[in-house]
């Protein structure tokens, strides 16, 4: 009986059309609101744009890649955390760096004075537990 009330509730919810929200302009209930879909669509997806990428200094030289980015509780993109050194994994030294000093210069992350060493030697970030 158990089974039988189980398959006839199964489906009926599948014979049901599924509700369907669209976004009413001016709407922040849930997601973005149209008025700010255009905001979205222009700006720089972490994922996509930033997670990975590396980082120069201003010499052209390349210091380290993108491993994360830190939202901070109040909202604000606040720290990149950038992998330094090591080689296939190994040996890798994580650095928190504010994003503030990190530019986009001819389509590259540069942060201007950095060294491969200077980052080393940076206290290493950890994640709190």
């Amino acid at each position: 009986m158990k089974s039988f009330r189980t398959l006839l509730l199964a489906s009926i919810a599948l014979t049901v059309p599924g509700i369907t929200h669209a976004q009413v302009a001016g709407s922040t209930t849930v997601g973005v609101a149209t008025a700010d879909v255009r905001d979205v669509t222009t700006g720089w997806s972490a994922k996509r744009s930033i997670l990975g990428q590396s980082i120069y200094n201003d010499h052209d030289e390349r210091v380290g890649t993108i491993e994360d980015i830190i939202v901070s509780p109040e909202k604000s993109v606040s720290y990149a955390i950038v992998g330094a050194g090591g080689f296939l994994g190994m040996d890798k030294h994580d650095v928190a760096v504010p994003v503030s000093q990190i530019k986009m210069v001819n389509n590259k992350f540069v942060l201007a004075g950095a060294t491969k060493d200077a980052l080393k030697a940076a206290p290493a970030f950890e994640y709190a537990k």
